[in-house]
């Protein structure tokens, strides 16, 4: 038996929708509008709705940007991730880089932090330790001047 697609919602459900969704957690718009697009009767109703959200201060790229910074900046992602990640999410370049202005984080101590827990993971004997870590933040998204830097630490110093 095959199921039946629900109805599509009005108005009023997609904002009874879009307010239980960010009960639980900030959301980007463009995030907002790929969870709540399938389910809306018109693209001018989402819309509408996603509108009445941000004037009411109830969704706001703004605060999800910076907690989302916040929150992926504690697990240790560098600058080029977070950019990227954002962008993923549907902020814009302009609104990224002040995001990340105001957070004024040392980005370097941050690699450095990183990559200290990353090579006492590592074993001492690996020929490829090096590459390994070079490899790992490259990943976590920090610039490659300032894996350079750290590299030149771990180079240097009997960590």
């Amino acid at each position: 038996m095959k199921k039946s697609k629900p109805e599509p919602l009005d108005r009023s459900a997609l904002k009874h929708a879009a307010v239980d969704l960010l009960s639980r957690r900030d959301y980007s718009r463009q995030e907002l509008w790929r969870k709540l697009s399938p389910k809306a009767a018109s693209a001018d109703d989402l819309d509408n709705v996603l509108n009445e959200l941000s004037d009411n201060s109830w969704q706001s790229d703004e605060r999800f940007g910076a907690m989302y910074l916040r929150s992926r900046t504690s697990r240790g992602l560098g600058p080029v991730r977070l950019r990227q990640e954002l962008r993923m999410k549907g902020l814009d370049d302009d609104l990224t880089r002040d995001l990340m202005e105001q957070q004024s984080q040392d980005w370097q101590g941050l690699a450095t932090e990183v990559a200290q827990k990353k090579w006492s993971a590592l074993k001492a004997d690996d020929p490829r330790r090096f590459e390994k870590l070079y490899r790992f933040l490259a990943y976590r998204g920090f610039p490659s001047d300032v894996i350079r830097s750290v590299m030149e630490q771990f180079g240097t110093s009997s960590h």
